[in-house]
């Protein structure tokens, strides 16, 4: 049995964000500010790792400060009430030469449930400060209703405002604790 090696999320080359469909008709993007992870791994084996995240939903950022301050709100994130988004890994299998399916428990609003995403391996480096850094890209859908986030508004030409389906799009940059 390998070492155990610890490892945390680098925010500073990291992105999570996500996207939502807007009338129906095109897409609007968005981001969280602020976030943590950390993962434990067998050595460099990350098909092992054991995984917990954190977002603060109040860093939310869509590029209209309306929004976001609705974004905020009871509404959906109540960030005056939840204070945080988390995710716990389940199990991360392997489904190809550098790509694997995650699953675990995310909770957004107190409401806690199962996804599943597809993550990319996109290797391991050292920097030019002597780092151990390993990256991947994670994507995923989830059903806004599922967490509690409901609020909708009807259009007079048929539809809604805001879409239910939410896609995740996530670069993180893991950074290796030194032992």
């Amino acid at each position: 049995m390998s070492a155990k090696t610890s490892w945390v999320i680098d925010p500073t080359h990291s992105e999570i964000a996500f996207k939502v469909k807007h009338l129906m008709i095109s897409n609007v993007k968005g981001s969280f500010g602020e976030f943590s992870g950390q993962l434990v791994t067998d050595g460099d084996d990350f098909s092992t790792a054991e995984i917990s995240f954190q977002i603060n939903p109040a860093s939310i950022s869509t590029g209209s400060a309306d929004r976001d301050g609705h974004l905020k709100s009871p509404d959906f994130f109540d960030v005056e009430n939840f204070k945080e988004i988390t995710f716990t890994s389940g199990k991360l299998a392997k489904t190809g030469e550098d790509e694997f399916a995650l699953s675990g428990d995310l909770a957004i609003k107190g409401v806690l449930q199962s996804v599943k995403l597809d993550v990319e391996y996109g290797g391991l480096m050292t920097d030019p400060w002597g780092n151990v850094k390993a990256g991947f890209t994670i994507n995923g859908k989830i059903n806004r209703k599922d967490f509690g986030l409901t609020w909708n508004a009807a259009l007079e030409a048929g539809g809604v405002l805001v879409g239910d389906e939410i896609r995740l799009n996530m670069d993180v940059q893991l950074l290796q604790q030194k032992a």
